[in-house]
C-alpha cells in the first residue's frame, strides 16, 4: 500500500454540480418576478393575483421540503435530484404556456413542489462527499452561486426579452434543467467509494462523513428538539424579509422609486441585492474557519455571524427608507442582502452537523420554515400596501422588524450538537 498517496479531488465535482444547480434554481424563480409586469399585462392580472401566484410557488416549495429531504435520506440524492430537476424543468417551461390566472397558479404550484428538493439534497450530498471542515465553505460557494444566478437573471431576462417573448424564454429555462439532470445522473454516485476515480486517500478524508446508508429518521427527536425549532424559526425570519428581493423588488423600483423597467439600469439595480448577497455568502463561508480559530468555538462563530447578519440587515432596510436617491436606496437594500447572507452558510452547516445522517430531512425542515416565511411575505405585501395606502415603506419596516426578531433565535441556538446524541 502506498502510504504517501495524495488524495484525489473528485469530491469537488460534487460542488461543481451543486453550484450549477443552484444557479439554475435561481434563474428559474427570479425570472418570474422579472417577467411579472409583462405577465400581469398579458394575462390581465391584478397585483393581488400575482401575489398569490408567488405565494403558490413558495408554499408548495415549502411544503415539499421535508418529503424531498426525507427521500434524499432514504433513497439517496442521485435518484431524487435527477427526478425532481426533470419535473420542475417541465413546469418552468409550462409557465410560458399559461393562459390565465388559474393556469399560472397551478403551474407555479407544481414548479414549487418540484424545486423543493434541490438544496436539502445538495446538503445530503455534501454530508457524504465532503469532510466536515469543507462543508461550510462549500455552502458559502453554493449560496454565492445561487444569489449570482438570481442577480444576473434580470439582465439575462432583459436581453432574452429583446429577442423572444416571455413565453419562449421560460421554455429555454426549462431546457437548462433537463440537461443538468442527465449529466448529473451519469456522473454522481451516492457512495463516493462507487466512483472509481476516488482513491483510498480521498476516501480516508471522508471517513468521518455521515454514512451513505439510509436509516430511520428520528421524528420524535426532531419534534422535541429546540435546535430544530430555532433553526426553523431563524430561517423563517431570514426568508420572510429576503424574499422581497426576488418577488416584489422590481415592482417597488417601478412604483416607489419611479424607475423605468425598459432601461437596462433597472435590471442592474434589480439584481444588485442578489449580487451582494452572493458575496455575503462567500465571505461568511470563508471567514468561518479563521473566525473559529479566534473564538475557539464553532458555536460562537455561527452565533456571531447570525446575530451580526440579522441586526445589520434590519438596520440597513430602515436606512433605505430615509434615502431619497433611488440608486443609493437600492445600494442600502443590497447591503441588507449581503448581511442576510452572512447567516446562510452557518445555517446550512448547522443542518449538516445537527442532522447527521438525517441532514437532508433537517435541511428540508429548516428550508420549509424559511419558505413559509417567504410565502407569507409575498402574499402579505399587496395587503400591507392596501392598508397603508400604497406606502412601500411600511412593507420594508415590516421586513426590518422580522429581521430583528431573528436575532433572538441565534442567541441561544446550539448549531453543532447532533440530534442523535440527545437523550
Amino acid at each position: 500500500m502506498n502510504t504517501t498517496q495524495k488524495p484525489t479531488k473528485v469530491r469537488y465535482w460534487v460542488v461543481f454540480f451543486a453550484v450549477t444547480l443552484a444557479i439554475i434554481t435561481y434563474i428559474d424563480r427570479v425570472a418570474l418576478s422579472q417577467a411579472a409586469p409583462q405577465i400581469i399585462k398579458d394575462l390581465n392580472l391584478t397585483k393581488t393575483q400575482m401575489g398569490w401566484v408567488f405565494f403558490s410557488f413558495i408554499t408548495a416549495y415549502a411544503m415539499f421540503e421535508i418529503p424531498s429531504g426525507y427521500m434524499g435520506d432514504k433513497l439517496g440524492p442521485r435518484n431524487v435530484l435527477m427526478r425532481i430537476v426533470v419535473a420542475w424543468s417541465v413546469f418552468i417551461a409550462a409557465t410560458g404556456q399559461a393562459f390565465n390566472w388559474i393556469s399560472l397558479l397551478i403551474i407555479q404550484t407544481l414548479f414549487g413542489a418540484g424545486e423543493a428538493g434541490a438544496f436539502p439534497n445538495i446538503a445530503k450530498a455534501f454530508s457524504v462527499w465532503l469532510p466536515q471542515d469543507e462543508r461550510v465553505r462549500a455552502q458559502g460557494i453554493i449560496w454565492l452561486s445561487a444569489r449570482w444566478g438570481g442577480a444576473f437573471t434580470p439582465g439575462l431576462v432583459f436581453f432574452i426579452f429583446q429577442v423572444v417573448s416571455w413565453r419562449t424564454a421560460f421554455g429555454l429555462f426549462g431546457i437548462l434543467g433537463a440537461i443538468w439532470a442527465v449529466l448529473f445522473y451519469r456522473w454522481f454516485r451516492d457512495n463516493p467509494a462507487d466512483n472509481p476515480k476516488v482513491n483510498a486517500a480521498e476516501l480516508a478524508l471522508l471517513r468521518d462523513s455521515h454514512a451513505h446508508a439510509h436509516g430511520t429518521v428520528p421524528w420524535g427527536k426532531f419534534f422535541r428538539s429546540p435546535q430544530v425549532w430555532m433553526l426553523g424559526g431563524q430561517y423563517f425570519c431570514l426568508s420572510y424579509s429576503w424574499y422581497f428581493s426576488i418577488t416584489w423588488l422590481p415592482t417597488y423600483l417601478k412604483e416607489a422609486r419611479h424607475l423605468d423597467p425598459t432601461q437596462k439600469e433597472f435590471a442592474i439595480l434589480a439584481g444588485l441585492p442578489l449580487f451582494l448577497g452572493g458575496i455575503g455568502s462567500l465571505f461568511s463561508g470563508f471567514i468561518a474557519k479563521p473566525l473559529t480559530r479566534m473564538t475557539g468555538s464553532v458555536t460562537a462563530t455561527r452565533r456571531l455571524l447570525g446575530c451580526t447578519g440579522f441586526l445589520s440587515a434590519s438596520g440597513l432596510i430602515v436606512l433605505s427608507t430615509f434615502i431619497g436617491n433611488p440608486i443609493l436606496a437600492v445600494v442600502a437594500l443590497a447591503f441588507a442582502s449581503f448581511s442576510n447572507d452572512l447567516v446562510m452558510p452557518g445555517s446550512w452547516g448547522a443542518c449538516m452537523d445537527v442532522g447527521g445522517r438525517n441532514a437532508g430531512t433537517l435541511s428540508g425542515t429548516m428550508n420549509m420554515m424559511g419558505n413559509l416565511g417567504g410565502a407569507v411575505a409575498s402574499a402579505a405585501a399587496p395587503y400591507i400596501l392596501g392598508f397603508s395606502h400604497d406606502n412601500w415603506n411600511v412593507v420594508l419596516y415590516t421586513a426590518a422588524a422580522v429581521y430583528f426578531l431573528g436575532t433572538f433565535f441565534w442567541l441561544t441556538l446550539d448549531p453543532v450538537t447532533p440530534i442523535d446524541s440527545a437523550a
